[in-house]
């Protein structure tokens, strides 16, 4: 009797396990790849003379953001090396699997300005006593930026860097600034320089995240996380002024700074970095969730804190800061972004190749941690993340340390967009209510 029971324990195991729930086996659904990305040009010739100058080199054309608003999904490029053809696009949600990316808002506004026709350098200490922004001739032009960001009035908040070449020999065309536009018309509101006060000489802009509603436009509020200065720059739209706060937990962790991501080892201090702006309280204020991106922690604040100018820049607010949790080890994560409907915070898990989740309603640990997916191939680094109206998750992975430490393969494909339903992913995990 007993040759006959081993086989049969076996065989009821992988019955348990075909019956176990089908939720856990729902992952993100691949919507586009690419290898390389590819422009909609405005002729072949413009684009062989852009290649014959080494204006386009496709190679260096990386896809790191993205964001939803009604058909259109949004992809940034951001100019870490020379070549990039356009950093602001678009692509509809509808097209094929490797769609053709079209500047936004137009090619013209995806052109660098002529170095000729640039300011000279001026003397270091003319540098030191000058205190207004480098600005472009036209505002309405992209430099280089990482992410954007679509609000309930439907306007487009484009984070420029205004620095081209990053890996290379560095530009800085203009000072980092703010740019709105109008997702209806397609032109520019406004754009936003900040104060060389506001800067520090490790500043670096990657992200803006948008605290706003509809029916009170006016009163809209930006927070753009400064990774490498440890500080985050608040704007005030009514206002058109913007000022930073500086915070302790705004410091990347000095533990969590090593990274093995697609077979490449290297080390990060990127501190403040991924933002979330949570559901209205009882008193009309809103939870700001943030983390540093070399940090395995979470931290909370008051939007009420970051909106006061006077407040937020005095010791006095220190405390209203607050530890949410630890997420658990290797958990360090790049963008961040809040569902309101089940109030999960969805974010990327670098290390892991894949997308974790916590519902906010319980204790930020380890065990209230879900891994929404995990992807050795599709997920290798998760750059940027976001949550549209219609409750899907979109993700953007990119092979970004492949792409500055080593190189890529344009055999493989190196770029994907993928994306979910939120009730389905998180069934089954403990960033499910239910």
């Amino acid at each position: 009797m007993k040759q006959y029971l081993k086989p049969l324990i076996v065989l009821c195991l992988q019955i348990w396990i075909v019956s176990l729930p089908m939720a856990n086996a729902v992952k993100l659904k691949q919507k586009f790849k690419w290898r390389e990305v590819e422009f909609d040009w405005p002729s072949q010739e413009t684009k062989q003379e852009a290649i014959s100058t080494g204006k386009y080199v496709t190679s260096n054309n990386l896809p790191l953001g993205l964001e939803r608003w009604k058909d259109k999904l949004f992809i940034t490029v951001p100019r870490w090396k020379s070549g990039v053809a356009a950093s602001l696009n678009w692509i509809n949600i509808s097209d094929g699997e490797s769609p053709v990316l079209h500047p936004y808002p137009s090619w013209e506004a995806n052109q660098l300005p002529d170095e000729k026709n640039m300011d000279p350098p001026k003397p270091e200490s003319t540098l030191k006593m000058e205190t207004s922004p480098k600005q472009l001739n036209d505002n309405g032009t992209i430099i280089s930026t990482f992410r954007v960001r679509a609000d309930e009035c439907d306007r487009l908040w484009v984070m420029d860097t205004g620095l081209a070449d990053i890996l290379g020999v560095p530009v800085q065309y203009a000072a980092p600034s703010l740019v709105v536009f109008d997702l209806y018309t397609d032109k520019l509101i406004r754009r936003h320089y900040f104060p060389d006060s506001l800067l520090k000489e490790d500043s670096f802009f990657a992200n803006v995240i948008i605290d706003t509603e509809r029916g009170d436009c006016d009163n809209a509020f930006a927070y753009m996380p400064d990774l490498g200065g440890y500080q985050v720059i608040v704007y005030s739209f009514s206002n058109d002024k913007s000022w930073r706060v500086k915070h302790n937990f705004f410091h990347f962790d000095p533990l969590a700074g090593d990274y093995n991501i697609g077979g490449v080892n290297f080390q990060w201090t990127d501190g403040v970095f991924g933002m979330a702006v949570g559901k209205k309280t009882t008193n009309g204020s809103r939870p700001v969730f943030f983390h540093a991106f070399s940090s395995t922690k979470e931290f909370m604040v008051s939007n009420r804190i970051l909106q006061n100018e006077t407040y937020s820049q005095s010791s006095d607010s220190y405390y209203d800061y607050k530890l949410m949790g630890d997420r658990g080890p290797n958990s360090q994560s790049s963008a961040e972004f809040y569902d309101p409907e089940t109030g999960v915070i969805f974010y990327t898990q670098v290390n892991k190749d894949g997308v974790g989740c916590w519902n906010t309603a319980k204790p930020l640990n380890p065990d209230t941690q879900g891994l929404v997916d995990s992807d050795s191939d599709a997920l290798v680094f998760p750059n940027d993340l976001k949550v549209d109206n219609e409750g899907n998750v979109w993700v953007l992975s990119d092979r970004l340390p492949l792409f500055i430490f080593t190189s890529l393969d344009p055999e493989q494909y190196n770029y994907r967009i993928l994306t979910g339903e939120i009730s389905e992913l998180i069934k089954g995990t403990p960033c499910d209510a239910y």
